[in-house]
């Protein structure tokens, strides 16, 4: 007697067999090659892409659409349960592209709490400056994401990353949506992270668990960003997931602050992108209560769960910074305001000079004075003082009496640095982050469209 097969046994057999297939091509498929197929970064977190919790309402997938290259991933889908919020934080630059314009004109508009979403992310190609044909290839990915996945075109949000200035081939996207929903998985994000890179040279990914109220909160997030890193709103492109329960407005202001924190603290280059996008979703899936009031205890342990991902995510970006050699940490103290010293750091991280003298691994603290002075921000020269992690090079407007230059070149050797900056004037603080600038940033750049 034959046994009637049903569509309730054969979905969660589809789904078995998706996230076997997507376990399958993450262990097998290469690193996503970058535009040509840079080596590991030296500064790669050793260990690789981590292991990322399972978000409940959230699944993932990635495909070949051949955007720009044949034979790498280069489209990502997450499609993310009804009720869930979302927050996001994006590039101020006037050439922003048009997925950026689109989804900041969808980001906090209401929806129900049927209503479900979906992220699609390219590389290869940044659909930036292509006029009202990259309005055209937007519309055409919302809808044919929202067919395909089953969400409102108005809860589609879209990014693309890559060469700026050449129309996008939407239509090689749209005729991969079907296999990307087919393959969708909760345990897809792994190789969501490789469909997002371009120059990188690593996967970028950060997870937290944390518990609220003895209920189990979680957190994952992936990046992709190495080179046009000066971040004025967001940076590059990070999505981040949770099953927290978080209404839009609390969530937003929640990423609005801790971006400031994170994002906004790093540079590679000083150039920012046209197409600088953050995304955080929220699927309310966890049984912890709902945060609702940012001031409660229950909001300063989620919120310093996200931060240490978002911090994470950034210094990543860094590290795989196009070239980079050395990982810097500039932390700037006694200014006159907490924006005065984030401007002498952001000075000191944006100079060509500092950053040339930290590849050639010179310890000449007097390109750091130069960028203080530079700046803008109120500084005594007389009582300026400057130290190499541990070592006090210079103090009271002066090199100082016990230093000796063998001591910072012996410094300057190392992989990740501290450069100290106290300007002797107030109490305002600040850090930022950022890496050297070598002849292979040149290299990587000269060649980014051949």
């Amino acid at each position: 007697m034959e046994k009637k097969i049903t569509k309730a046994k054969v979905k969660p057999l589809k789904r078995e067999l998706a996230r076997l297939r997507q376990e399958l091509e993450s262990a097998s498929a290469p690193a996503a090659a970058p535009v040509r197929a840079a080596s590991l970064s030296p500064l790669a977190p050793a260990g690789g892409f981590p292991a990322l919790p399972v978000i409940a309402g959230a699944e993932f997938a990635a495909a070949e659409a051949g955007v720009r290259y044949k034979e790498r991933l280069d489209v990502m889908l997450a499609r993310l349960a009804p009720g869930t919020t979302i927050a996001g934080a994006f590039t101020r630059s006037a050439t922003r592209s048009a997925p950026v314009l689109d989804c900041e004109a969808k980001i906090g508009a209401k929806a129900g709490p049927r209503q479900g979403a979906a992220i699609l992310v390219n590389s290869g190609n940044s659909n930036a400056f292509t006029g009202a044909r990259g309005v055209d290839s937007v519309l055409a990915i919302c809808a044919g994401v929202a067919q395909a996945a089953g969400v409102p075109e108005a809860r589609v949000f879209t990014s693309s990353t890559g060469v700026i200035g050449e129309p996008l081939p939407h239509e090689k996207i749209t005729a991969v949506l079907d296999d990307l929903t087919a393959r969708l998985s909760p345990e897809g994000l792994a190789l969501a992270a490789r469909a997002i890179m371009t120059t990188d040279t690593f996967p970028k990914g950060a997870s937290a668990t944390v518990e609220i109220d003895g209920q189990e909160v979680r957190i994952a997030g992936i990046a992709k960003g190495s080179g046009m890193i000066a971040p004025d709103m967001a940076t590059m492109l990070v999505y981040i997931f949770t099953d927290a329960q978080i209404a839009q407005v609390p969530l937003q202001r929640m990423l609005s602050k801790l971006t400031d924190e994170t994002f906004n603290c790093i540079t590679v280059d000083g150039d920012t992108s046209t197409s600088d996008t953050l995304l955080l979703a929220a699927t309310g899936k966890s049984r912890a209560p709902a945060i609702t009031d940012l001031r409660s205890a229950s909001a300063r342990i989620f919120q310093d769960a996200l931060r240490g991902v978002m911090l994470d995510l950034a210094q990543q970006v860094v590290r795989d910074g196009e070239g980079a050699t050395k990982f810097v940490e500039i932390a700037v103290t006694g200014a006159a305001s907490a924006t005065d010293a984030k401007k002498a750091a952001m000075a000191i991280a944006n100079s060509p000079l500092v950053k040339t003298a930290l590849a050639g691994e010179d310890p000449n603290w007097g390109r750091i004075v130069m960028a203080v002075g530079k700046s803008g921000a109120k500084a005594d020269r007389d009582r300026l003082s400057i130290r190499f992690g541990d070592i006090l090079v210079a103090e009271n407007g002066w090199v100082s009496e016990g230093y000796a230059e063998e001591a910072g070149a012996a410094y300057m050797r190392r992989d990740e640095l501290v450069i100290g900056v106290d300007l002797g004037v107030g109490t305002g603080a600040a850090t930022v982050w950022t890496c050297d600038l070598t002849h292979r940033y040149i290299d990587i750049n000269a060649d980014y469209r051949s």
